[in-house]
């Protein structure tokens, strides 16, 4: 009994003196910034030029090529898109296999190879090395280009590029990036469908036979493999790669603006705005700042916990969140602060945004904030370690920029060694307030007075370009007036009138399906039905009669509320709807002439009983209908009209919407008018 309690009095006070030597409460001082030791990439160059680094790695038994050009950025102009081609073209296809013959070699051994404007990869098994640089350097030497995959890859492209301007990010990106650098600048053009359509064979193997030297190319090989093996593979394959001439190409460096101002696309349709604030800056691997920007950039806008995103999604509640970005380029960087938000809280959130970057740039920042910067940029820059591709990029970065051999190795003691004061300096010099681009888009009518607090308001459309706003006058339309311009524009209101009924068969393709759509319009009795069929059954079925309507699909049906009946009967029940506006008691507001795809528009705000609206664009040249949008049905181009029985109808549409992931380009393949139907056919 003595000895149990000597020794449970023995490990009290053992215990007592241990936790009095360590206050759990108080987390430990970090040590030192340890120096990185890494395997240093060993190197090498041919005589044409190529230089080769090394990256030793027996992990696994596995080997990457992966091959970077150095060259100026290119500025396409109307031929913006090219380099978007090469690497498809490249891979394609060469004098000695097609490109199905490519492929199965490559999958055969499991390997992978691809190629991009400025790149060419291939990795594989060790034992497979040899054949994947074989069938990496025929795509090199001997690409043929054929010109039928050229126009697969300018269709798709076209394809993309019609699903991209339904897409608010897309469009704030393309506008914002045309503001800060310039649309003369190779960061700041815009890819258009005739820019798209100008690219020929002749431009790929132009920029091929260009840009495509060794004495500009950098090559890194990593894994399983030793220094002299390497040099022995490398010269073999690389060798006969013959160097050339390679133009350089300059820029004049972008300025911000001398005060802020708002660049607004409007988007009828839109229950949220896109925000994005930016100008250019000065900024790369090479500036003695860049490391205290990668700090200052995690406080603002980087990460969870970063002042915009506390801002605006934890307090406010404006969003699910904001972000900011401090570019590094060696041409010209680009300061960004971007978040979308509902379009009742579009001003504040601007106002929120600003906020921040001007009282971090007046205030700076705080001593937890930097720990904490610090510490999650560190365990960044040690997780990226783990992978042996980056060792090779580090080792292309110092030749590529000339930079100091230690550049890598000591970044967490360069990371550690800054200062709030640093910190601070940096946030004075490169964060700009009052000098931005305050890019919008979002619903015109509803936001723009609210942005001019913020600065100049300045309209532009969807491919960058600045648009001149027509102020209406008392010489200009009333809403009531473009409506009978529309109608005299398509054959006059009794012609019109005369057409009661319509069967409509339209045709489209989505994903490679073709759907076909059957409508029948019976305007007397106010029903519709539209059915639409994919491969022979039938997809879904609207039907508008009785004063409801009912949406079929996948073996389910669903009867639409009132508002939504008021909606669907809004925007398809008529063959002309502006017929039967003023009767059916709709609201007619003329917003003012905008810009759609380059021809000047009435829009015209169509409201219903229910509150559902409308926007409806004419064109003041022709007074046609070129575009409708509504928040339920999308938007709706009208592309090409047709007379029938004297009235000018669509028979070319282009619909997007957000429950379609890209745009259903849909064309007639008969219209019937005055056609008799029966209850029977609403069914």
């Amino acid at each position: 009994m003595k000895i149990f309690k000597l020794s449970f009095s023995f490990l009290f006070v053992l215990h007592s003196a241990l936790y009095a030597q360590v206050d759990r409460s108080v987390f430990p001082e970090p040590g030192p910034a340890p120096e990185i030791e890494f395997n240093d990439a060993e190197s090498f160059e041919l005589d044409n030029g190529l230089k080769v680094f090394v990256v030793s790695n027996d992990k696994l038994p596995r080997v990457a090529f992966y091959l970077v050009l150095d060259r100026d950025p290119l500025y396409e102009g109307d031929k913006a898109g090219l380099t978007g081609f090469v690497g498809e073209m490249m891979m394609a296809g060469t004098s000695g296999r097609t490109k199905d013959e490519l492929d199965e070699e490559i999958d055969f051994i499991g390997a992978s190879i691809s190629a991009g404007s400025t790149s060419l990869s291939g990795s594989s098994l060790k034992k497979h090395q040899e054949k994947v640089l074989e069938l990496m350097t025929d795509v090199l030497y001997n690409p043929v280009f054929p010109e039928s995959e050229l126009e697969k890859l300018k269709k798709q492209a076209l394809t993309s590029l019609a699903s991209s301007k339904d897409d608010p990010d897309y469009l704030a990106g393309v506008v914002s990036s045309a503001l800060v650098y310039g649309k003369d600048h190779p960061y700041g053009e815009t890819q258009t469908e005739k820019s798209i359509e100008n690219v020929t064979l002749e431009d790929i193997r132009e920029y091929y036979h260009t840009y495509y030297k060794p004495n500009i190319a950098y090559l890194a090989i990593v894994g399983d493999i030793q220094k002299d093996e390497a040099e022995k593979l490398v010269e073999q394959y690389f060798s006969k790669w013959e160097k050339g001439e390679v133009p350089k190409k300059s820029y004049e460096m972008p300025t911000p603006p001398s005060e802020s101002r708002v660049a607004l696309l409007d988007r009828s349709n839109a229950v949220q705005s896109v925000l994005n604030l930016g100008y250019p800056l000065d900024m790369h691997v090479t500036n003695e700042d860049f490391l205290a920007t990668r700090v200052l950039n995690f406080i603002l806008g980087e990460g969870f916990n970063s002042r915009l995103n506390a801002n605006l999604r934890e307090d406010k509640g404006y969003t699910y969140g904001a972000r900011s970005s401090i570019g590094s380029d060696r041409l010209v960087a680009r300061f960004s602060a971007n978040t979308s938000v509902r379009t009742e809280v579009t001003d504040s959130a601007v106002y929120e945004m600003i906020y921040e970057i001007r009282n971090l740039a007046e205030n700076g920042i705080t001593e937890q904030e930097l720990k904490t910067a610090k510490a999650n940029l560190s365990g960044r820059f040690g997780r990226s370690l783990e992978n042996p591709s980056t060792i090779a990029s580090f080792a292309i970065n110092i030749a590529r920029y000339g930079l100091p051999e230690d550049f890598y190795s000591s970044y967490l003691q360069r990371l550690d060694a800054l200062t709030e004061e640093e910190i601070n300096h940096a946030a004075k010099k490169y964060l700009k307030p009052e000098n931005l681009h305050i890019t919008v888009v979002g619903n015109g009518s509803e936001i723009r007075e609210k942005l001019q607090q913020f600065g100049e308001i300045r309209l532009y459309n969807n491919r960058g370009d600045e648009v001149q706003e027509i102020q209406l006058s008392e010489a200009d339309l009333t809403a009531e007036e473009v409506i009978s311009k529309y109608l005299e524009a398509i054959g006059g209101r009794d012609a019109a009138e005369n057409i009661t009924t319509a069967r409509i068969s339209m045709s489209a393709e989505i994903q490679g399906m073709k759907l076909d759509m059957i409508s029948l319009h019976d305007a007397p009795n106010q029903r519709m039905i539209q059915k639409v069929v994919m491969m022979g059954n039938e997809a879904s079925k609207t039907v508008l009669k009785n004063g409801e309507a009912v949406v079929s699909a996948m073996g389910q049906s669903q009867t639409l509320t009132d508002e939504q009946y008021e909606d669907v009967k809004m925007s398809s029940l008529w063959i002309v709807p502006e017929l039967h506006y003023e009767s059916l008691g709709y609201t007619l507001s003329l917003e003012g002439i905008q810009d759609v795809d380059g021809e000047a528009a009435y829009k015209i705000t169509v409201g219903n009983p229910t509150g559902g609206k409308l926007s409806n664009y004419y064109s003041v040249d022709s007074g046609l209908k070129l575009r409708s949008e509504n928040e339920l049905s999308g938007e709706t181009d009208y592309i090409a009209y047709e007379t029938f029985e004297g009235v000018k109808l669509p028979v070319e549409i282009s619909l997007k919407n957000p429950m379609i992931p890209v745009p259903l380009n849909s064309k007639i393949e008969s219209l019937e008018v005055n056609v008799p139907f029966t209850d029977e056919d609403f069914n």
